[in-house]
């Protein structure tokens, strides 16, 4: 469905487009209904049954990966009759000098960033699920959470490591290891637990 466009409503009404920035009187939305932007097709509301169980299964789920896969070996590269075995964890720490900032930074961005993204969801959800008051600072938590996803760059990894071990395949042998297939599927779960995510809805039940 779509929404109409504010006029002079209560601010509390109020809903404004996250891609576009128009501005809406927030409409009644049914359970498995969409209420979306009429400007750029952007999905406002979408309210769906036990979406806050899901989501903090998701997030637990996320959270197990990320340290499975910064603890396993990533990949296994294979040249000129020597093989290792590398981690995400023991990556970030080989590098020296300038090198070495880059690597702890992409390690926080790929790891700290979505953890506690998903850690701070967790705290905001697990009250709501169980008909009880928002927990403390937990409008704060919200908001901070949304301002890391910006920042929290996992998919950008996978998409780079993968470009990157096709060109390298053809100068070494490079067999992706356990924690390779773990970020694949974390990575498919976080975009999971985004598209689940009904940010209205969070919001709303944060005010009550």
């Amino acid at each position: 469905m779509s929404v109409r466009e504010a006029d002079n409503d209560d601010l509390a009404d109020l809903i404004s487009c996250p891609a576009c920035d128009l501005v809406y009187t927030a409409p009644k939305v049914a359970m498995r209904q969409r209420a979306v932007c009429v400007r750029c097709h952007t999905v406002l509301i979408a309210p769906r049954r036990k979406a806050g169980k899901q989501l903090i299964a998701l997030a637990l789920t996320v959270l197990i990966l990320i340290v499975a896969a910064v603890l396993f070996p990533f990949l296994s590269i294979g040249a000129g009759g020597m093989h290792h075995d590398a981690s995400i964890l023991q990556a970030a720490f080989v590098f020296e000098g300038g090198l070495s900032m880059l690597a702890v930074a992409v390690l926080f961005f790929i790891v700290v960033i979505p953890a506690l993204r998903l850690l701070l969801l967790i705290y905001v959800l697990a009250p709501i699920i169980r008909d009880r008051p928002p927990a403390p600072l937990a409008r704060p938590a919200f908001r901070l959470s949304e301002a890391l996803v910006p920042w929290s760059m996992a998919e950008i990894f996978a998409i780079g490591c993968a470009v990157a071990l096709v060109k390298l395949s053809d100068l070494a042998d490079v067999v992706f290891g356990p924690a390779a297939w773990m970020f694949a599927v974390l990575v498919v779960l976080v975009v999971a637990t985004d598209s689940l995510m009904c940010r209205y809805s969070i919001w709303a039940s944060l005010d009550q």
